[in-house]
């Protein structure tokens, strides 16, 4: 891929190890050969995975009032070196940036119109959508919830013995609801999946008493017409690329 297709960061990322996760805003991490404090840009579960140990990519902060000085964006479950790693982006914070510029560099042609003007952040009714594209609305979901299983020894990415169970659904359910309402003739209405990481298609998790009514909204607004993609990117020292976006059928959510 043309590295002008490629979304790079200003500098560099860092390659460092996690040496804990001190609670939902804080990873303890070295980075060359130092223990440093970092933002961790997932406050809640990542993969219901125990961290410690595992290799990572951080950004370092222009702010010098931070508190943290670095930022995880990226873990990794292998413990090769260089190229040979497989770093899975965490950072949520970020995600919109990335699509944003592959719409605007014309990757996106399934979800982008021709000479369509893109906006961020727009409000419709009482939620606010991540983009406007023409007449069209695109939120973005970053799940993190579940991630590839760890090839690694030593125990870096293993599972948690009790994991949390997750409980936020309801902006999700919002979000599906209020998109439903502006599919029209001339406005189309999706949701994009992104995962920076080469995932398989999203499978819904099985029913239980919280994600069965996260289904039965997705059901609904699928069938007023609103589309869920899924977009896959690879992240890594130098910045993100593009590697796949395709429509995802949910026709089998009853």
């Amino acid at each position: 891929m043309n590295e002008m297709s490629r979304y790079r960061f200003k500098h560099e990322l860092n390659e460092g190890a996690i040496i804990s996760r001190k609670n939902r805003f804080i990873i303890n991490a070295k980075i060359n050969g130092k223990e440093e404090l970092c933002h961790c840009p997932s406050t809640g579960r990542i993969g219901g995975l125990i961290l410690d140990g595992t290799p990572c990519l951080l950004s370092e902060s222009e702010n010098p009032e931070r508190k943290t000085g670095h930022t995880v964006e990226a873990i990794s479950y292998h413990h090769g070196k260089g190229k040979s790693m497989e770093w899975v982006g965490i950072n949520q914070n970020q995600v919109n940036r990335y699509v944003e510029f592959f719409l605007r560099n014309g990757q996106l042609p399934k979800i982008l119109k021709p000479n369509s003007e893109i906006k961020r952040e727009v409000t419709f009714g009482n939620s606010r959508i991540d983009f406007m594209i023409g007449n069209d609305y695109l939120e973005l979901k970053m799940p993190l919830i579940t991630l590839p299983e760890s090839k690694a020894s030593h125990g870096s990415g293993s599972k948690e013995t009790k994991p949390k169970k997750f409980n936020s659904f309801d902006r999700l359910i919002k979000h599906y609801s209020d998109l439903a309402k502006t599919v029209s003739e001339n406005s189309r209405a999706m949701v994009a999946l992104c995962y920076v990481y080469d995932a398989p298609p999203f499978q819904p998790p099985p029913l239980d008493e919280k994600n069965i009514v996260v289904q039965e909204a997705v059901r609904k607004a699928t069938k007023l017409g609103v589309e869920t993609w899924q977009i896959n990117m690879k992240i890594n020292k130098k910045g993100v690329k593009l590697l796949k976006c395709f429509r995802l059928d949910l026709d089998f959510i009853s």
